[in-house]
């Protein structure tokens, strides 16, 4: 087709300086995506994804629909995309890594029992 050219082939003529930004927001695209637009990225079908999670495709797609839900189901779609989740708190002078959620399915009776203080 007339007019029509890869992308890269476009920009090859660009200054140095358009393409470092155009490779700079490429990079903050690749850094922040929605759940299905992350399965798409990875080349994944709702299906697959449900198969690897042994759920229907329609569960995958209301998962993906979600803004609100439990660790656990995050992570399980993520390691069903082949990923691990971290959840980090970024602040003015660092990260932290919260790790009380690296540990699904903790067993309770062997965490450490609340302070006399908070027990009621």
């Amino acid at each position: 087709m007339a007019g029509h050219h890869p992308f890269a082939r476009l920009t090859e003529r660009l200054p140095p300086a358009s393409r470092a930004r155009i490779e700079a927001r490429k990079g903050e695209l690749r850094a922040s995506m929605l759940l299905h637009e992350l399965r798409q990225a990875r080349a994944m079908t709702r299906k697959a994804v449900g198969e690897a999670l042994d759920v229907q495709q329609l569960a995958v797609a209301r998962l993906e629909r979600r803004t609100d839900m439990y660790v656990s189901n995050l992570r399980s779609c993520i390691e069903a995309m082949g990923g691990n989740l971290d959840i980090v708190a970024r602040f003015p002078h660092g990260s932290v890594v919260i790790t009380n959620f690296s540990d699904v399915g903790e067993d309770r009776s062997e965490a450490e029992p609340a302070p006399e203080s908070a027990r009621p």
